[in-house]
Formats: C-alpha cells, sequence, structure tokens
C-alpha cells in the first residue's frame, strides 16, 4: 500500500520513523511518501519537505509566518493529489495537519492520526474536526482515551513510543571517555529544545547558573539537524555540547533543565530528576493563558495527575529561581525520594506497549478490512 506521512518537527520524525519502520514489517509492498526528516529517511521512500521549513513556535510567531503556511499547505495538497495514497498518516503539529486532515477527507482519501495533537490542552472544539475527519486517531498518552470519550469518539490507545524507546536503550559504555568529559564530575544535562526559536529563548538562562556548581559538568544537549556552529556563542566557562547523544547524556546524568516538550517524559523515564523550563514571547504567552487548559506544562505533570516536576514558566523561568530549585533538587534528600515516587507512578500510568509496532498491526488491519 502507499501511505503519505507528515511529521512537522523533530519528535515526529523520530516517532513516524519507528512507525514506518513497523509497518514495513506488516506491508511487504509498503510505498513512503512524506514530510519530515532524516530518521524517516533512512527508513526509505521519498522526501518531499524536510519538518526545519515547518518549525514555527508560539501564537505570535505562526500569525506572522501565514504566507509561508499557507504556500506549503497547498504544496502538500497538491502532492497528496499526485501521489494518490492509500492513507494519509498525520503525526501530531495539528495547526498543519488538522487542515490536511479536512482536505484529504473532502477528496475521498483515508485519514489516520498518530500522536494526537494536543487539543485536551487547549482549544478543545476541535474535538469536532478530528471526529469529522480522522477515520482513526492511535493516541500515545492514558488520559486521552477518557477526553475523546466525552465527546463520544472512539480512539486507540497503542502505549507510549518514548517509553519503548528508553526501555530499550542500552547506554554507551566509554561514554566519557569518548565525548572528552570528566568521570569524576556529575553532570547536569540541559536540554534546550531542538529548534532556533525556542533555543535562544532557553538556554542563555539555562547556563548561567553555572558558576554556582563548580563541582559539576554542565553538558548540553546538542542536535544536527542545527549547525553546530550555532552553539558557539553559547560556549562559556567549559561547558560541553554533545550532539544527538540526548538518550547516552541523560542515563549517565545527575539531574537535568530540560525545555518542557517530549524531553520531560524521556528525562523521567530515565529517572533523573529535572526542573521543566518555558518561556515564549510575551503576546504568545498571555494568548496562551486565556486559551490553555490544563494545570501544568510538562507531560510528567500531565499523565501523573499531580506537580510531580518543578515547572518555571514565562517570569519564573530566570537564573535566580533555577539556582535556587537545582540546589534545592541535589541537596534535599525528602524532595528527591517524592520527585522519584513520582516517577515510578508515571512507568506505571504508561506501561510498556511496544506502540510503533501496535499501531502499525492496527493501521494495516483496517487497512485490509476497508
Amino acid at each position: 500500500m502507499k501511505y503519505y506521512l507528515i511529521a512537522g518537527e523533530r519528535s515526529g520524525d523520530f516517532h513516524a520513523a519507528n512507525l514506518m519502520h513497523e509497518l514495513q514489517g506488516q506491508d511487504a509492498n509498503a510505498q513512503f511518501r512524506y514530510w519530515g526528516g532524516d530518521l524517516m529517511q533512512a527508513e526509505g521512500g521519498e522526501l518531499v519537505r524536510h519538518y526545519q521549513d515547518l518549525a514555527i513556535m508560539g501564537f505570535l510567531e505562526a500569525a506572522t509566518s501565514v504566507l509561508k503556511f499557507r504556500g506549503y499547505l497547498k504544496q502538500c495538497q497538491q502532492d497528496l493529489m499526485a501521489y494518490k495514497p492509500d492513507v494519509l498518516i498525520l503525526v501530531d503539529y495539528a495547526g498543519f495537519n488538522l487542515r490536511m486532515a479536512k482536505f484529504a477527507k473532502a477528496q475521498g482519501t483515508k485519514v489516520f492520526y498518530y500522536i494526537s495533537p494536543k487539543i485536551w490542552a487547549w482549544n478543545q472544539g476541535r474535538v469536532e474536526q478530528v471526529k469529522a475527519r480522522v477515520d482513526k486517531m492511535f493516541t500515545i498518552l492514558p488520559f486521552e482515551t477518557e477526553f475523546y470519550q466525552k465527546f463520544g469518539y472512539a480512539v486507540d490507545y497503542t502505549g507510549n513510543p518514548t517509553a519503548d524507546a528508553v526501555a530499550e536503550f542500552e547506554p554507551t559504555a566509554d561514554f566519557f571517555l569518548r565525548n572528552q568529559l570528566n568521570p569524576d564530575k556529575p553532570i547536569i544535562a540541559v536540554l534546550p529544545g531542538s529548534r532556533k526559536q525556542e533555543i535562544e529563548e532557553m538556554l542563555h538562562e539555562m547556563i548561567a547558573i553555572l558558576p554556582g556548581f563548580q563541582e559539576y559538568q554542565f553538558v548540553v544537549a546538542g542536535v544536527t539537524n542545527l549547525d553546530p556552529n550555532y552553539y558557539r556563542h553559547f560556549e562559556r566557562n567549559g561547558i560541553k555540547f554533545l550532539f544527538d547523544q540526548t538518550f547516552d547524556l541523560l542515563s549517565h546524568a545527575k539531574a537535568a533543565l530540560v525545555t518542557s516538550g517530549t524531553a520531560t517524559l524521556e528525562t523521567a523515564l530515565f529517572d533523573v530528576p529535572q526542573i521543566v523550563c518555558y518561556r515564549t514571547s510575551s503576546l504568545s504567552y498571555a494568548i496562551g493563558k486565556m486559551v490553555i487548559k490544563v494545570p501544568y506544562i510538562s507531560l510528567v505533570n500531565l499523565i501523573v495527575g499531580r506537580a510531580v516536576v518543578k515547572e518555571l514558566i514565562q517570569g519564573d523561568f530566570n537564573a535566580r529561581n533555577l539556582l535556587d530549585e537545582l540546589r534545592k533538587m541535589l541537596t534535599n534528600a525528602d524532595y528527591m525520594a517524592q520527585l522519584k515516587a513520582g516517577y515510578a507512578d508515571l512507568r506505571a500510568k504508561l506501561g510498556q506497549h511496544q506502540a510503533a509496532k501496535k499501531t502499525a498491526e492496527l493501521m494495516v488491519k483496517y487497512l485490509q478490512a476497508a
């Protein structure tokens, strides 16, 4: 069968690539065309446009990029019509993908959605769009089943692919030697995100506290979809940058400073104490406060249903608060024990499901039945 996939960001590229791999195991004649990234390319098929072109962060930033957005949308629609796939598979990235779902449905193309857009957080009215445009929704967060049920829409919870990836990961034996790190200094991992917009907002503040923790080494998780030279203007005080080694870094870290997103879940599943950080433009934040319907921004707290990890958002995200919270996390045994108990609850709620494999099996089953 012919599959057309759209992943608009780095984490989507990762999850879509794993799904493509499993689809090939279920469908020997699988053909792929997609908007995505390097990991999807490694699975074969044809890349139409890289997710780097699509990365837009925040309400204000999206508004100022509207013409570019419309141009990409038109290109994608034309390409989809020319390819004539058996199914369009959308991966998160709601603003673009829900529009593509509407277009594909009108053309008679079957629409599957893997990794629900976060409409439970804001603009819950979009559920009606999902019901009208998406034939099958495959979710990765346990609370999403109940959320959609409230609106009379049945979904398939297939497990969490991040939990699967962490469970399967094996640390590199020579990690310190290979990366020229000091094995006698504990690591503070710094995960500033994967897009320039968020890195610019986050990283300067995250590394500003380094002088207060001389007994530790700060190691930043860089990404190779950005030019390594880009990170040079953040270099100071012996800080280290590792590229595409986030899991290895987390497996050796004592604590972490993490930009809100999938990385908060990865950090928790590696049992690393963390502070969740987030800041965007003032206008984007003001709009967000009006529309966001959930009490937390981190996936850890949302899944467990209580404040397991500390969240420093917007004005609270500053060097003084970071320094105080990190010291507390590293020295307060009771605080640490409470955090680790929350992590245990998180793992219990997520379970182990081989999410990509289960999703691929169901997708092929539904397509064959149709």
